[in-house]
């Protein structure tokens, strides 16, 4: 069943009946890509994790729907994952967003660090934050997501340290010395409701990086006997996360 995100404001009642009124693209796209029809269902899913399913009532320049019905979503994990992913090359960041959102990151953080090839100015990095928001939104419609999560712009290795230290469980995965394995950290940390996870670039962190990790509170985490690329880190991580405390 076609899936779109709403604001709460679109939802509104007339008399008995609970509407939602959709303009622009997504209205276009109901009525001329997927030629929804009169009295054909969709969900419409809002920012504050509420799914709608609706049908069709109205269909010209906006589209009206009428809900049937309306329930939390029970798509979404019972945490609160931040992937702060080093910059990286190409089309590797548009990989990692996307299959972010598919294993369940509800936030994505670009961050600068000492070995990453990527150079970003402030009016290339707030072209590429767009771009990779509508890939959040395209990949959270298709695979069920309940929100949309949200991707930041760039910030610095320094600030992005400090932002993820403050979670109940803080990843910083790495392939040098003094690590635990995932397994044994999550067993430490019992349902947490926060997590964040920092990748590193192409050519890893540097050392002192991992040395500034770990005195701002970060648990060096290690992913095993395999080294992982940069756009494989992140998804690797998720879905062990996923597996231990949602599964």
């Amino acid at each position: 069943m076609p899936r779109f995100f709403i604001d709460a404001s679109q939802v509104y009642t007339d008399g008995d009946a609970c509407l939602i009124r959709i303009t622009g693209e997504d209205a276009h796209h109901i009525t001329h890509v997927l030629r929804t029809r009169i009295g054909e269902e969709i969900i419409a899913c809002d920012e504050a994790g509420m799914v709608y399913r609706t049908v069709l009532t109205e269909a010209g320049e906006g589209v009206l729907l009428r809900v049937l019905e309306q329930s939390a979503a029970d798509t979404e994990p019972p945490y609160i994952a931040t992937v702060y992913q080093a910059l990286v090359k190409g089309d590797k960041m548009e990989t990692v967003i996307q299959k972010a959102v598919e294993t369940g990151a509800s936030v994505i953080v670009p961050m600068v660090t000492s070995r990453a090839v990527v150079k970003l100015d402030e009016k290339d990095a707030g072209k590429k934050t767009e771009r990779w928001q509508k890939i959040a939104h395209e990949a959270a419609k298709q695979c069920g997501r309940g929100i949309i999560p949200r991707v930041t712009l760039p910030v610095s290795f320094k600030e992005a340290m400090q932002q993820a230290a403050s979670a109940d469980l803080a990843l910083f995965c790495y392939e040098g010395g003094g690590t635990e394995s995932l397994t044994t950290l999550c067993r430490k940390t019992e349902a947490p409701k926060t997590i964040s996870l920092c990748v590193g670039p192409e050519g890893g962190f540097a050392d002192g990086e991992a040395e500034a990790a770990a005195e701002a509170g970060l648990r060096m985490c290690g992913l095993g006997k395999r080294i992982l690329r940069t756009e494989t880190a992140a998804l690797f991580v998720l879905s062990c996360l996923s597996a231990i405390y949602e599964l």
